[in-house]
C-alpha cells in the first residue's frame, strides 16, 4: 500500500474517529452530511418517482373517463382560425363550428382548431356526456412527457431542499465550532502568554 495516502485519508475521516480536537459539532456534521447523502441518491429519485408514477395514473385515468363518457363529431369551421405566430408553431385557437347530430339538429359552439384553419375545413370536436364542448383526452405520450417533467422536477426540489438542509447545517455547526474554540482559546490563551500568574 503506497504510504503517502494514508495520512489523506486519516484527514477525511477526522470527524468519524475520538480526538481531543473533535467537537459535537463536528459529529453532528458528519452524521447529517451521510444522511443528507443518502437523501440525496435514494430520497429525492424515489420522490420523483412516486410524483411520476401519480401524475401519469391521474392523467390517465382521467383521459379514459373522457373517452368513456364522451364521443367525437365531425364538425366544419364557420370562420378562420388566426394564422400561426411563428413557423412551425403549434397553437390553436377558439373558433366557431358546426356540426349536425344523429336526429338531424344543427349545432354551433366555439371549439379551438390549429392556428391557420380556413372556414369549411374540417375539425374533431370532443363532446362530453351533455354534449358540450370539451377538451379531447390527454395523448398516452402527453401523458408521459407530463409525468416525466412532474417527476424531474420533483426531484430537483428534493434536492434542493436536501442541499438547503445541507448548507444550514454547515453553517450551524461552524458557528458552533468556532465558539466552541473560543472558549477553549479564552481557557488557554493566559497559559500561552504568560497572563495567568
Amino acid at each position: 500500500m503506497d504510504t503517502r495516502t494514508r495520512p489523506h485519508g486519516r484527514a477525511a475521516g477526522w470527524r468519524w474517529r475520538r480526538s481531543p480536537l473533535r467537537r459535537r459539532s463536528d459529529v453532528v456534521e458528519a452524521w447529517t452530511g451521510l444522511l443528507l447523502g443518502a437523501a440525496m441518491l435514494f430520497v429525492a429519485p424515489l420522490a420523483g418517482a412516486f410524483a411520476g408514477a401519480f401524475t401519469y395514473d391521474t392523467a390517465h385515468a382521467k383521459a379514459e373517463r373522457q373517452r368513456a363518457d364522451g364521443h367525437v363529431v365531425r364538425a366544419t369551421l364557420i370562420e378562420n382560425a388566426p394564422a400561426a405566430g411563428r413557423v412551425g408553431s403549434r397553437t390553436t385557437h377558439p373558433v366557431k363550428v358546426r356540426w349536425t347530430d344523429r336526429g338531424g339538429t344543427a349545432h354551433t359552439a366555439v371549439a379551438k382548431v390549429e392556428a391557420g384553419a380556413t372556414t369549411g375545413s374540417r375539425t374533431d370536436v370532443w363532446l362530453d356526456a351533455h354534449g358540450r364542448v370539451t377538451t379531447a383526452p390527454m395523448a398516452e405520450d402527453v401523458q408521459w412527457g407530463t409525468a416525466i417533467a412532474v417527476g424531474g422536477a420533483a426531484s430537483l426540489v428534493a434536492w434542493g431542499f436536501i442541499g438547503g438542509a445541507w448548507i444550514t447545517v454547515r453553517t450551524v455547526a461552524h458557528r458552533r465550532r468556532m465558539a466552541e474554540w473560543e472558549q477553549a482559546w479564552a481557557r488557554t490563551e493566559p497559559r500561552w502568554t504568560g497572563g495567568e500568574a
